[in-house]
């Protein structure tokens, strides 16, 4: 063997163990992979039922909200209804109370008028 065939083999053999070293990054990065495929497939199998579920949330909640909007309008008239009949109730009520107390107002005015100068005389 010459000098030659020794140094080949040298280089042959270096060769090997750096092959040697890469695989076995390769090997880890090919299990990886593997996982992320597995991962991939398990969230897109849980995402379809979470999906499903949401779509099913939101379309109650929308029917919820169109209850809730007609009980809103239902309110919204009743209030408008009791204002409607507490100004009908002023103006009906109202007026004749206030014509009412002005009279009987006026009614003692007049009768404690009367009676201070019949007590101013009785003291003279």
């Amino acid at each position: 063997m010459s000098g030659g065939d020794i140094a080949g083999l040298i280089a042959a053999g270096v060769f090997a163990v750096l092959v040697l070293l890469l695989a076995v990054p390769i090997w880890k990065l090919g299990r990886v992979f593997d996982e992320l495929r597995k991962t991939i497939r398990t969230v897109t199998d849980e995402t379809t039922p979470l999906i499903e579920e949401v779509t099913s949330t939101v379309s109650t909640t929308h029917q919820q909200l169109k209850t809730v909007d007609g009980i809103t309008t239902n309110v919204s008239d009743a209030s408008a209804n009791i204002s409607a009949l507490s100004s009908l109730v002023a103006a009906t009520i109202g007026a004749p109370l206030i014509k009412v107390s002005a009279f009987s107002y006026a009614v003692r005015s007049a009768f404690a008028a009367r009676t201070v100068p019949t007590r101013r005389r009785r003291s003279r």
